[in-house]
């Protein structure tokens, strides 16, 4: 079960995805930690898409707190994992009836947003599940010392 999750390789390519999809969904998250941010995503989870507020909050977690995990790398396929499906639900309740490009001539209200950007979340996030946390992860120190006792 331990090299399941915390196998990986010495990999570039996963750590730069793992750091960056962290780095951007990390701002995305800590938006919503203010007063204002949190007050605007709630109404909008609870009074606009009807979701129980615990999934609201399920979300900034996610999306603060699973963000920092990924940026070191602990157990990176489970965070993957989570934000692939974090991002599934989003693309399922927000983003799906809008279609799939992003509304680059401003042509609809301000957050309708296709789900073009989401897609790219998904494909990376199922790359790190395939591969792992890459070089410089706690998975790979793991592994490593695993390998050295």
């Amino acid at each position: 079960m331990k090299k399941l999750v915390f196998h990986t390789t010495n990999n570039l390519a996963s750590t730069i995805l793992r750091i960056i999809l962290g780095i951007v969904i990390m701002i995305h998250g800590v938006g919503k930690l203010n007063a204002d941010g949190y007050k605007a995503f709630i109404y909008f989870f609870t009074e606009y898409l009807h979701l129980p507020i615990l999934l609201g909050w399920l979300t900034i977690t996610i999306e603060t707190l699973g963000s920092i995990l990924l940026i070191i790398g602990p157990a990176t396929r489970i965070n993957a994992s989570m934000f692939f499906f974090l991002f599934v639900g989003i693309i399922a309740f927000v983003h799906w009836e809008i279609g799939f490009q992003i509304n680059w001539w401003g042509q609809l209200e301000a957050g309708q947003e296709g789900y073009e950007y989401h897609i790219l979340v998904l494909a990376i996030c199922s790359t790190l599940v395939i591969l792992g946390g890459g070089r410089f992860s706690i998975d790979q120190m793991i592994m490593n010392n695993n390998e050295q006792s």
